[in-house]
């Protein structure tokens, strides 16, 4: 689907910054001015992150009866499980309290969930199983609970104490534990963003708050922070920003092997940016908890031998290779059934399911489906016995979890965020769930919403993309979900030589703007039909370590004729 070109206006608001004696670019400028700092301190913490703004961690709801109850299993030397999900932020999570505890003196068991067995979180499957092998005294739910009422009911009639440590979207009624430590139920407004690993971040601080342990430094497990915070797709905001930005560093200089064997397979060398993390790392993290048991992923982190590090970083590589094969197939079809049945002009949701879809890939697919046809999209896996398990992911401005909750009477359960939600759904109920999902989507979302769009945040000429603006580029990162990268565009831009195809599917380009050339590479563009020059070039820029020098990249996004 052809793509419109929407350039962002100016912002002419007034504004009590000193923008000239901030910052000479006018680019840079204007970017920075659409985030609508209220004064020069949220600007300085926007650029300057630093970990000493990060708020105080007991103002998480419930904090303080999670940390009593905690020390209190310390001290009795309880049995405690560690309860978690099978995707970054559950394993990163579970690693993070794991090594906290095990330096109070505690031997916490840990505990995940077999996937397609037993399904997301506290199922009555998975607490069966995790009762039998472990006994708890205290469980600590992490990255899951908030929803689960009857299966924490169920471990209070065995006599186990529950806290949960989670971000997911609460419901009406809330399971009656011990605690419930979710930003999303109440505390600070600037702490709504916080992954479940955040939310563990800052469990780990209140406690050693509480009770100091000299010589563990919660600092250095950032790494573990930043990881989940970026693979969990949760906004770059507010403290989110700081824990990405010194975490990036923790990571490039981690101690643990696990990590640093796992950068070398996947060829991420520092400086880590965010999209190490998201394209890299974390999908080869989450690969093992999609096609199996996550649970090389939690030995990945927590390892101290360098050769099990090797061979669990070299196996969840070949497990993420595995999964893009299983994810290309069942993309193939998914895409195949749509094509038999949508309507761009009807139907403003795509919802698709099918027998032996394997649920650890519905997920990826249903992302792929949604930016491929500009809507929010559901993808069903079904197995022999007419289950189906479903992920969801969304557009701007329209709330998944929201509308599953009018869609309820006909799942068996739901959960997640705005953006992206899970689902368990009858057979004999999908048709009924596909049919009240699109009308509710056909009601709130509009036509404009629906129409595919790049995004230009500014444009600029050849001349200005020096170490300047590349140096000022770098200081706007981490960039993600909630701080999106800048998107510029180039306007008549011209060849400089024929574009040079890479791997059969990318484009080396060397681009003229005048007397001015650049170099580019445009991924995937070998099956882009290039316009006569000359061209207006959408594009995003990156820092490039060669040869010694750090240089300015392109990146192409988009290529048209050049207007006037």
């Amino acid at each position: 689907m052809q793509r419109r070109w929407i350039i962002a206006e100016s912002n002419v608001a007034a504004s009590a910054i000193d923008w000239p004696q901030l910052c000479g670019i006018p680019c840079i400028v204007e970017l920075l001015k659409r985030k609508d700092f209220p004064d020069s301190q949220r600007l300085n913490d926007f650029l300057w992150p630093r970990l000493r703004s990060l708020g105080d961690p007991f103002l998480l709801p419930n904090m303080h009866a999670a940390v009593e109850r905690i020390l209190a299993a310390v001290d009795r030397r309880e049995r405690i499980v560690l309860f978690g999900d099978y995707d970054v932020d559950g394993v990163t999570s579970l690693a993070l309290l794991h090594e906290l505890l095990h330096a109070y003196g505690s031997e916490p068991r840990l505990f995940l969930p077999l996937r397609v067995e037993e399904g997301y979180g506290l199922s009555r499957e998975s607490v069966e199983r995790c009762c039998d092998e472990h006994a708890p005294q205290l469980l600590i739910a992490v990255d899951c609970g908030t929803s689960s009422v009857h299966e924490i009911r169920a471990l209070k009639t065995r006599n186990v104490d529950v806290i949960v440590l989670d971000h997911h979207e609460p419901k009406a009624e809330l399971p009656d534990c011990t605690a419930i430590v979710n930003p999303k139920i109440g505390g600070s407004a600037a702490l709504e963003y916080l992954c479940s690993a955040g939310v563990v971040f800052k469990l780990c601080h209140a406690m050693l708050k509480s009770r100091p342990l000299p010589g563990f430094d919660l600092r250095a497990h950032l790494d573990l922070v930043a990881l989940a915070t970026v693979a969990d797709i949760v906004p770059l905001h507010h403290e989110n920003r700081a824990l990405v930005k010194r975490g990036a560093i923790e990571l490039a200089r981690s101690s643990r092997l696990g990590l640093r064997k796992l950068m070398e397979v996947a060829g991420v060398k520092p400086p880590i940016a965010a999209e190490h993390i998201g394209f890299r790392l974390g999908p080869r993290l989450n690969a093992a908890g999609r096609l199996a048991t996550a649970e090389r992923a939690l030995r990945l982190l927590l390892t101290r031998d360098e050769a099990e590090a090797a061979q669990l970083a070299q196996e969840l590589d070949a497990q993420n290779r595995e999964r893009q094969a299983v994810e290309k197939q069942t993309f193939e079809a998914a895409d195949e059934q749509i094509s038999k049945s949508f309507s761009a002009e009807r139907d403003a949701a795509i919802v698709v399911g099918a027998r032996d879809w394997h649920p650890g890939v519905v997920g990826i697919v249903a992302s792929r489906i949604s930016k491929k046809y500009c809507r929010p999209a559901i993808v069903v896996g079904f197995d022999d016995h007419g289950l189906g398990k479903g992920s969801g992911r969304s557009i701007e401005g329209f709330s998944l979890v929201d509308a599953l909750g009018r869609c309820a009477p006909y799942l068996v359960k739901f959960g997640g965020h705005a953006m992206a939600a899970g689902l368990a759904v009858r057979e004999e109920r999908f048709s009924d769930f596909a049919e009240a999902f699109r009308a509710v989507a056909r009601e709130l979302i509009s036509n404009e919403q629906l129409q595919p769009c790049l995004r230009i945040d500014h444009e600029v000429t050849f001349p200005e993309l020096n170490s300047t603006f590349l140096q000022w580029h770098e200081m706007l990162q981490p960039f993600g979900s909630g701080n999106p990268q800048p998107v510029f565009f180039a306007r008549a831009v011209e060849p400089a030589t024929t574009p040079q195809l890479i791997k059969d599917k990318h484009l080396a380009l060397r681009l003229r703007q005048q007397n001015y050339h650049r170099r580019a590479i445009f991924f995937h563009g070998a099956t882009t039909e290039l316009p006569p020059p000359p061209w207006d070039v959408a594009f995003q820029i990156s820092s490039e370590f060669y040869e010694g020098e750090t240089r300015l990249q392109m990146q192409v996004q988009a290529v048209r004729s050049a207007t006037e």
